[in-house]
């Protein structure tokens, strides 16, 4: 491919070979069944908390440091690589919601490939709402592009939202290819090289903004994870002012001091933007609301029945309205239904049948 130039006459034969590339691929992350070995060591931690945070990085960057010190769990620091081995857990409470920090031992170059476990760890990371990719201020900006490339090659997607594709198998009627916007990459020839390299030959594929060929690769494998990431860049305590401000300008980035516990607050508020949690406090009748332990919804589903499945599931068979006060609703307090959705911050009043 890299020999290939770049032009309208190629592109059709390019787009063959991404998706072949995309396709072996995919069989190297899930190899063909063999005999089942036994069961090793566990690597995941169970689920626990409103969100789950996993640290990414190169061995002896600090992600222990950072744990130790934001969670006051004790994850080994060592001065050699590799102290991790295993998956450390640790929870902090912030702005009233519980988040589950993992720290994950190192990666390194061929992770995506299974070396040094590399595959465990970055199937951990797969589970996580966000993902903080820890990173030396000392070593070159040229990890930050080894890791990123490793986690895209397990279907990890990182600060992307998934395509605007619509991807539909048919049984009859051959590929109907719709385009609501210029394409500049894709056309017809090109998708049905690409499906047919899937062995799909019917299906509808709808285009609703302007994509490349691996969005729709992507679409096509259906495993792909889009996770928010921060960059942490840590060891501050050792570079210039003048290449501290330099760092700043970076998209995504918090420059911090995980040993001198510099700038946490600054990466606590950035770790609560990219989570886009909700809080949601509870109100008894005739009391005051409690503002101490918020119900916390995931971004994307906090509509009133979800808050009441958050509590209990047998909640929704009894629920008749709601009072709700808050930015979501026109009169405070305002009767809902079930369908009604959610801001953060909002009292909520349960009226049962």
């Amino acid at each position: 491919m890299a020999r290939t130039q770049k032009n309208k006459a190629t592109a059709h034969h390019l787009g063959l070979l991404k998706a072949r590339l995309a396709k072996l691929r995919r069989e190297l992350i899930t190899p063909k069944g063999g005999s089942g070995g036994g069961a090793g060591e566990g690597f995941d931690v169970a689920k626990t908390g409103d969100a789950r945070i996993g640290f990414v990085g190169f061995p002896s960057v600090g992600k222990s440091t950072l744990l130790s010190n934001l969670a006051g769990v004790y994850s080994e620091v060592a001065a050699y690589e590799f102290t991790t081995l295993t998956t450390v857990p640790g929870v902090i409470r912030y702005k009233g919601a519980k988040i589950q920090l993992l720290d994950l031992p190192g990666i390194i170059e061929g992770a995506k490939d299974g070396k040094g476990r590399g595959r465990q760890v970055i199937a951990v990371a797969r589970t996580c709402n966000l993902i903080l990719i820890v990173l030396d201020v000392l070593k070159p900006l040229g990890h930050k592009k080894l890791i990123e490339h490793e986690l895209e090659g397990f279907g990890i997607r990182l600060n992307k939202k998934p395509p605007n594709i619509g991807f539909k198998k048919k049984d009859k009627g051959g590929i109907n290819f719709t385009a609501t916007c210029s394409q500049s990459e894709l056309d017809l020839e090109t998708v049905k090289s690409i499906l047919a390299e899937y062995k799909i030959h019917n299906a509808d594929v709808t285009l609703r903004s302007d994509c490349t060929a691996d969005d729709l690769i992507d679409v096509v494998e259906g495993n792909r994870v889009y996770i928010p990431c921060i960059y942490v860049l840590n060891k501050i305590d050792q570079i210039s002012i003048e290449e501290l401000d330099i760092i700043y300008k970076v998209p995504h980035c918090v420059p911090i001091s995980a040993h001198h516990r510099w700038n946490f607050d600054d990466l606590l508020e950035r770790i609560w933007d990219y989570l886009h949690l909700v809080r949601i406090y509870t109100k008894p009748k005739g009391q005051l609301p409690d503002y101490t332990a918020p119900v916390v919804l995931p971004d994307g589903r906090t509509a009133v029945e979800d808050f009441c499945m958050k509590i209990h599931k047998n909640l929704i068979k009894e629920f008749k309205y709601a009072l709700v006060w808050g930015t979501s609703v026109k009169h405070n307090p305002q009767k809902v239904g079930k369908d009604h959705i959610l801001e953060d911050e909002d009292v909520i009043q349960l009226v049962k049948k």
